[in-house]
């Protein structure tokens, strides 16, 4: 169809698209300069039509610069809906006050979301004819040709900055941005392919909600086990779920249309740090998440600040405008301040925000955590000075094949087949007081040892005394006599009957009457483990069969361990 079928020309300069809708039966789309060309044409008429106000006695409709930069003169014009039907380059208009700027994306991707003023373009008519692309041109690598405009009433909307994601579900994600649009074609590079970890139906992720983020700010969290804290801007717990698992659900919140809020932007929109920032002179509290703002037209997303009150650091996802240089005041949504200090530091972004799936690993995003009880080996994480965070090997052991209520369960060291009850000493100090709070043993406690859990403690008297702990240092285990004491009154007084230095300690890594079909404990692994197990049922509880004593042994390794009881009747 020729563009004059399309298009008209009113005698107020006023030029409109005519023709089918986006999506209809034949809608027509052309180029900037076929545009002029048309205009020109109709300019050199004898005698204008009416269809077309415009021949050799009007003034002259538009002009050329380049191929893709045309301008409309005085009173000529173009609407919005008549843009949308231009392509390849600019179209200027009421002496500059006006344009649209063209883009172009080199890419494969089906669909385009273009962030204007910190918000989504609502009216993203460049995506009428996804999969196909819109006004694509496959031979030289381009899915996407569109104009948007960047100039209304002589003001540039956010200095004509513009950044185009991809985020199909099921996807790659990519975006790229444009840090203020020059005339002609601007330039996209957004592809796609099928993420290969990224497979499970949409409606199978969206049922995963216990994974959740729990706490949006700066948090600490010892993810390398060295018990000090490393910070970042979330501390995201998996629930019941895989790495995988966690990495399509976070994809799933930052999906194309997604509205669900993410430190308080709807998730299409959310992009993780953009910019860390040195701050000082604060006033007030900072709330975080919460927008900020400085002169000059910026604006962004608090996403943490090392101190509410008197922050030395924020981390923001920059929304609009340009990031804020040294002495500009950052203001908060409740009215905090601080003053940049110096350092602003652009922060590369990951597509998408929670970085990578081996597909049994996580590679995360600069600063973003994840529960230390959620990380393995294999993980690795970026804290908020971009230091990359190797988690220990947290490893399990399993008892399975119990009866809940019924069997007694105990996980000890294994020497030559058998419980190893001599695995220490007491040191230092005898154990003569009662309500005991520390015991001391003759050497380091092992680095693999769970960090709460039970102990045995032979008495004088040859009773090894189950004690809890609830942390240890060195060679010391902090005892919590309470709790020893609800399951075994007066277990943790040694007034009466002592435990000397030299009796025997070992680390009863499970001790438990089972409430579950399995028994766990969990370590950081440095070394394979062996352990004697034993699973014993008296049959004096209720209506219960007594076992025959269950004994093996087994051994923790890198990859955890296991061990199945034989319940075997004793009736």
């Amino acid at each position: 169809m020729a563009i004059g079928d399309d298009f008209s020309v009113a005698g107020n300069g006023d030029i409109r698209y005519t023709g089918d809708a986006h999506g209809g039966g034949s809608p027509g789309y052309y180029t900037v300069i076929a545009f002029h060309r048309w205009l020109q044409d109709l300019a050199d008429d004898a005698v204008a039509t009416p269809d077309d106000i415009l021949d050799i006695s009007d003034t002259t409709p538009s002009e050329r610069a380049t191929d893709n930069l045309i301008t409309l003169l005085s009173p000529y014009n173009i609407d919005q809906t008549a843009s949308e039907h231009l392509y390849d380059g600019s179209v200027v208009q009421a002496g500059g006050d006006d344009i649209w700027d063209g883009v172009v994306n080199f890419g494969n991707t089906s669909k385009i979301n273009v962030l204007q003023e910190g918000a989504r373009v609502t009216n993203d008519f460049w995506n009428s004819f996804t999969p196909l692309g819109f006004n694509d041109d496959a031979a030289q690598g381009i899915s996407h040709r569109f104009m948007i405009k960047t100039r209304t009433a002589g003001a540039d909307l956010d200095g004509r900055r513009l950044l185009g994601l991809s985020r199909q579900f099921g996807k790659t994600y990519s975006e790229f941005p444009i840090n203020g649009t020059s005339r002609g074609n601007n330039v996209l590079a957004l592809s796609e392919a099928d993420d290969l970890n990224n497979a499970t139906a949409i409606g199978t992720i969206a049922g995963y909600t216990d994974i959740v983020n729990d706490s949006e700010g700066y948090v600490g969290i010892d993810g390398n086990g060295d018990t000090t804290n490393e910070f970042y801007y979330s501390d995201w717990e998996l629930g019941s779920r895989t790495k995988n698992d966690f990495y399509e659900r976070l994809k799933w919140l930052t999906r194309d249309a997604e509205t669900t809020t993410i430190y308080g932007l709807a998730g299409e929109i959310f992009r993780g740090i953009t910019h860390e920032i040195d701050i000082d002179t604060p006033t007030g509290t900072f709330v975080e998440p919460e927008e900020v703002t400085w002169a000059g037209g910026g604006r962004a997303q608090l996403l943490a600040i090392d101190s509410v009150t008197a922050g030395t650091k924020m981390w923001i996802q920059l929304l609009e405008g340009a990031p804020p240089a040294d002495g500009v005041t950052i203001t908060g949504a409740g009215s905090a301040t601080a003053d940049v200090n110096v350092t602003v530091v652009g922060r590369t972004v990951s597509t998408p925000f929670v970085g990578a799936s081996t597909g049994s690993a996580i590679i995360g995003a600069y600063g973003l955590g994840i529960g230390a009880d959620d990380l393995g080996a294999s993980d690795r994480v970026f804290d908020l000075t971009n230091t990359q965070v190797i988690p220990p090997n947290n490893v399990t052991f399993t008892v399975s094949g119990l009866v809940s209520g019924e069997d007694r369960v105990l996980v000890g060291p294994e020497a030559v087949g058998v419980l190893e009850e001599a695995q220490f000493t007491v040191a230092t100090t005898a154990l003569t007081t009662a309500n005991i709070t520390s015991v001391e043993i003759n050497t380091t406690i092992p680095s693999d040892t769970p960090t709460t859990g039970t102990v045995r403690v032979a008495d004088n008297d040859g009773v090894f005394r189950r004690l809890i702990y609830t942390s240890y240092t060195s060679a010391t285990f902090t005892i919590d006599p309470t709790a020893s004491e609800a399951d075994v009154p007066n277990v943790a007084d040694f007034d009466t009957t002592n435990a000397s230095i030299g009796n025997s300690v070992f680390i009863s890594y499970i001790d438990e009457l089972a409430s579950a079909a399995q028994a766990t404990f969990t370590s950081v692994y440095s070394a394979d483990r062996d352990l004697f197990v034993r699973v014993r049922d008296g049959g004096t509880a209720g209506d219960a069969i007594p076992i025959k004593t269950f004994e093996t042994t087994s051994t923790l390794t890198d990859a955890g361990g296991n061990a199945v009881a034989i319940r075997t009747s004793d009736a």
